[in-house]
């Protein structure tokens, strides 16, 4: 811990005044303050807004580095207010639902990280379990090893156990991203951050809703923990705090509001997190291993997600990829295997239209691969730019499926652009196909198999005769 003076030093040094209301408040104010999560951007300080990187050399803080510190004097004064134990809560609670109590709290299918912790911190608030729809990801793994935080059970073996528990669906409410095994009659209640679009559960009751527009499901289970007047365990703390940095993208993205901001410097206070910019290295340097070990398959669909358009002019079924990476040439430079991935999904899942987005997290920069004649046409027209070799659009600083893409492909949509006719030549994506687990693969990887001849892996890009009929035709493939 630091001293009274040196807080106060650091302190003024930000031009962060402590609240003067007596001399014994500013005593204790000042000596409250830890500096978590900012602690290791104060140590290093090299200037108002610079920190000692290695050496000789000075960079600038983070965002989220900045963002703690500035909401300090904040996040102190919620922190406060939080009783250290159960001892001190009220005997009669009036935030809290009773219809939430008991309750399965599940996030979606391909599950992340704001969908597990989001499910662990409302079980924790709300009283209840908290289930997995899938298998978790490396970086949602790394959190909960991080924190020693047990992994959930699978929904399927909770529902065993009890297969009339009343359901809470957490950071999803539509129907195709539901677990199948949900029994849309159990559902009771909904805590969401995204927006309210097609295929949204409907109940013949009236059910808990809890839907903001902030940038991470775990913001607003955070943000509930504070209104209850509950103070989070430390190693839920972490798990939350480590969702909202996943899904804002280290603050930086274009769905950070200032109660994520808030909220990060009060979990990094209550977690114990001294130095909040190694954790999001950490945390997202695991995201990126798992990315290199996916097959074509698990690249595509992992993070896949489906629009329903119904105007005048379109109507069908547009899915929407999201790879996030922190280097992005990496998964470029799998663009043979991608896109024939992407046509046999499009086909398998009858879409009308289907896009990927390489995400740099990093850089904040992105790419669009387009698998076919009918994505490009609607990519030009929603985001214009040049397309390289027919099937990569730079997409520049636009990062966000929330925020950047789908609205703007809506919007396209609905002012009226419609599916065009444009020829396509020959294709062996045409042929059937099934998919299964590569027995060569020590990740266990799923590939597409040719059902023709049962050997062929169709996710090792375009053959040298079907790439110059292509070429001869003078289309894309798709």
């Amino acid at each position: 811990l630091f001293t009274e003076q040196d807080t106060i030093r650091m302190t003024d040094k930000r031009e962060m005044k402590i609240p003067t209301d007596d001399e014994n408040s500013k005593r204790v104010r000042a000596e409250s303050f830890h500096h978590a999560g900012g602690a290791e951007a104060l140590r290093l300080q090299a200037g108002d807004h610079e920190k000692q990187y290695s050496g000789d050399i000075v960079r600038k803080r983070t965002e989220v580095e900045e963002q703690v510190l500035a909401k300090e004097q904040e996040a102190g004064d919620i922190i406060r207010t939080l009783p250290e134990d159960e001892k001190s809560l009220p005997k009669v609670d009036f935030f809290l639902p009773e219809i939430l109590k008991n309750a399965i709290f599940v996030g979606h299918l391909v599950t992340d990280l704001d969908s597990v912790a989001g499910a662990i911190g409302a079980a924790a608030l709300y009283g209840g379990t908290p289930a997995l729809a899938s298998e978790v990801n490396s970086e949602t793994a790394f959190a909960l090893e991080h924190f020693k935080v047990d992994a959930p059970r699978r929904l399927e073996e909770v529902l065993k156990e009890t297969p009339d528990a009343d359901i809470c669906l957490v950071d999803h409410q539509q129907t195709s991203q539901m677990n199948p095994s949900i029994n849309v009659d159990n559902v009771v209640g909904v805590i969401d951050h995204h927006a309210l679009q097609s295929k949204t559960i409907v109940t013949d009751k009236p059910i808990y809703i809890d839907i903001r527009p902030w940038g991470s499901m775990s913001t607003i289970i955070t943000h509930s923990f504070i209104r209850c007047g509950r103070r989070p365990p430390r190693d839920v703390a972490g798990m939350l705090l480590c969702a909202i940095l996943s899904d804002t993208l280290n603050l930086l993205g274009p769905t950070t509001t200032d109660w994520d901001r808030l909220m990060v410097a009060v979990l990094a206070e209550i977690a114990g997190v001294n130095d909040i910019q190694l954790l999001a290295s950490q945390q997202f340097k695991a995201k990126s291993r798992e990315l290199a070990n996916l097959s074509a398959v698990g690249l595509v669909n992992g993070d896949q997600k489906s629009f329903s358009f119904n105007t005048e002019k379109f109507q069908g079924e547009i899915g929407f990829a999201v790879v996030e990476t922190t280097d992005d040439e990496v998964i470029r430079e799998r663009i043979s295997e991608l896109l024939p991935e992407m046509v046999a999904c499009k086909q398998e899942k009858n879409l009308s239209c289907l896009f990927l987005a390489i995400v740099n997290i990093v850089e904040l920069k992105s790419c669009l691969l387009l698998c076919g004649p009918t994505e490009a046409d609607l990519a030009q027209a929603a985001f214009g730019g040049p397309i390289d070799n027919g099937t990569v659009m730079d997409l520049g600083n636009r990062v966000s499926r929330k925020k950047d893409f789908i609205p703007v492909l809506t919007k396209t949509i609905q002012n009226g652009w419609s599916k065009t006719n444009i020829p396509r030549g020959p294709s062996m994506f045409k042929m059937k196909s099934h998919l299964e687990v590569d027995p060569e693969d020590p990740y266990a990887n799923v590939k597409r198999v040719n059902d023709e001849d049962g050997t062929k892996d169709m996710n090792k890009g375009i053959p040298e005769q079907e790439e110059k009929k292509e070429e001869e035709c003078g289309i894309i493939i798709g």
